[in-house]
C-alpha cells in the first residue's frame, strides 16, 4: 500500500466527501470502496461549537485518514490562510493544495503553487500538490519539498479520464521514487485501473462517485479497479506489438 509523508494507508483509493446525495450514502460509499483517505474542504466547516460538528463527526466515524484541501483557492494568500486554519481544525500537517489559476478549466496555477507549497513546507506542513502533469512544474514542487504529487487525470469533474498518457508516463518514469495520485477527472473505474496499470501509487475522485446514479456501488467498483489496476503493474504486462502472434503453438501441429 502506498505510504505518504511516512504513513502507510490501508487503500490506494482516496475519495472527496463533497456532493453526496446524503451522509448515509456517503458512508457506504467508503465502506464499499474501502477508501484509505477522505479530502475534506475546510469550507465546509466552522469555527463555532456546533458548526460542522455533524460532518466532522461523521467523517471521524469513517476510520480513514483525514486530508484537508484548500479547494477554490485562487492565491497564494488565501491557499496559505486556509491550510492553516485546516492544521487547527483537523490536527493534521497534511494538506492538499490547491491553487487554481483558471476558473473555466480549474487548471493550477503553477508559478502560485511554487509559492504556496515553498511556504507550507517550510512551516511543517506536508504538501500533496494538486498540480498538472508538468514535468518542469513537478520538479519545481519536489525541490521546494513535496514529497507527493497529484497530477490532474483532466480538469475537475469532467469524467474525461487520462487526457495525457505520455505526460503521465513520463512523470512516472522521472519519479520513480515519488508517490503519484492522479487527481481529478476520472469518471469510469476503467480509468482508474489505467492509471494504476501506468505505475501510480493511488488515484483521487469524487464527482464520478458522488453524482453517479449509486454512489455506494460505484464506489465499491472504483475500489475493485484500482486494486485490480495494482495488481496489473506487479504482473508486469505484457509489450504492446503491432503483428499478431498465435497464442497457441503451432510448433508439432499434425500436417493434413
Amino acid at each position: 500500500m502506498p505510504t505518504f509523508y511516512g504513513t502507510e494507508v490501508t487503500s490506494r483509493l482516496m475519495l472527496g466527501t463533497a456532493q453526496y446525495p446524503s451522509p448515509a450514502i456517503l458512508a457506504d460509499a467508503f465502506r464499499l470502496s474501502g477508501a484509505g483517505i477522505a479530502t475534506v474542504s475546510v469550507r465546509r466547516e466552522a469555527g463555532g461549537d456546533q458548526a460542522g460538528q455533524d460532518f466532522w463527526a461523521l467523517i471521524r466515524d469513517l476510520g480513514v485518514a483525514v486530508l484537508p484541501n484548500t479547494a477554490g483557492c485562487y492565491s497564494v494568500r488565501e491557499a496559505i490562510t486556509t491550510a492553516q486554519m485546516a492544521r487547527e481544525l483537523f490536527d493534521t500537517n497534511w494538506i492538499k493544495l490547491e491553487v487554481i489559476g483558471h476558473a473555466d478549466t480549474l487548471q493550477p496555477d503553477p508559478f502560485g503553487l511554487i509559492e504556496a507549497a515553498a511556504q507550507l513546507a517550510g512551516d511543517g506542513f506536508e504538501v500533496f500538490p494538486y498540480c498538472t502533469e508538468d514535468l518542469v512544474l513537478c520538479e519545481r514542487l519536489v525541490e521546494v519539498g513535496c514529497k507527493v504529487l497529484m497530477p490532474w487525470g483532466a480538469p475537475i469533474g469532467t469524467g474525461l479520464g487520462l487526457n495525457n498518457i505520455y505526460g503521465l508516463r513520463s512523470l512516472r518514469a522521472h519519479f520513480p521514487d515519488i508517490p503519484l495520485v492522479v487527481d481529478a477527472g476520472l469518471g469510469l473505474p476503467s480509468q482508474a485501473a489505467h492509471a494504476m496499470e501506468l505505475g501510480y501509487d493511488a488515484v483521487l475522485l469524487n464527482t464520478a462517485v458522488a453524482k453517479a446514479g449509486d454512489p455506494a456501488a460505484m464506489a465499491q467498483a472504483f475500489g475493485l479497479a484500482v486494486e485490480a489496476g495494482a495488481l496489473a503493474a506487479r504482473a508486469d504486462p505484457m509489450d504492446a506489438r503491432d503483428m499478431a502472434a498465435p497464442s497457441t503453438p503451432v510448433f508439432g501441429k499434425a500436417m493434413l
